[in-house]
């Protein structure tokens, strides 16, 4: 009988921590940050102010709008973002942390429509910092898990170029006020590089 038990309980202790082990493996982070040729506030202005149109500043965002209500940025606000025609690829998203004076928020996908994250895990954290001569850094950090889980390191360099593209947009967008698009990305990365 005590060996039976020792022997459960050996069971359990591995079981609990390889369960553990996994699910920590599968949760991703990274954090990727640009020093932008644009005043904080403007950079805030497109992030952290117009939260509802990143669709302007994002060329890989199809179409983005306030859902549930809300009518601006502000703690809770939620918007959706699509990235095909048909609107079967999308996600939605709520601000929270909201912080104007200090240029943050947290950024939570509840819903994912065709899009490989896993919403209960995803969250994203924005920073917009002045700096001098009338630059700002924009610092986006990013905690996933992809569906399938086995997915999440390979989605990993492709969230982080997109999020570098993104950089460039919003620097663009910010310059110009002309909206990014996935057809018009290539020649404004050019310019950027």
């Amino acid at each position: 009988m005590t060996d039976a038990i020792k022997k459960n309980t050996v069971f359990l202790f591995v079981l609990t921590f390889a369960t553990t082990v996994q699910a920590q493996k599968k949760v991703q982070q990274f954090t990727e940050s640009k020093v932008l040729d644009v005043p904080a506030e403007k950079v805030w202005a497109i992030v952290g102010e117009d939260y509802g149109a990143i669709a302007y500043s994002h060329p890989m965002i199809m179409s983005s709008d306030y859902v549930n209500g809300t009518l601006k940025a502000e703690e809770g606000a939620e918007r959706v973002c699509t990235f095909n025609k048909k609107g079967t690829k999308f996600v939605k998203e709520k601000m929270t942390n909201y912080r104007p004076e200090e240029m943050s928020f947290t950024n939570t996908v509840y819903q994912a429509g065709r899009f490989p994250v896993d919403p209960e895990y995803t969250k994203a954290i924005y920073k917009v910092e002045a700096l001098s001569n009338g630059q700002s850094r924009f610092t986006f950090s990013m905690q996933y898990r992809t569906k399938p889980a086995f997915m999440g390191a390979m989605a990993k360099g492709k969230f982080k170029k997109m999020i570098r593209d993104y950089f460039i947009a919003v620097e663009h967008h910010a310059k110009t006020g002309e909206k990014v698009t996935k057809e018009n990305f290539r020649k404004i990365r050019k310019k950027y590089s």
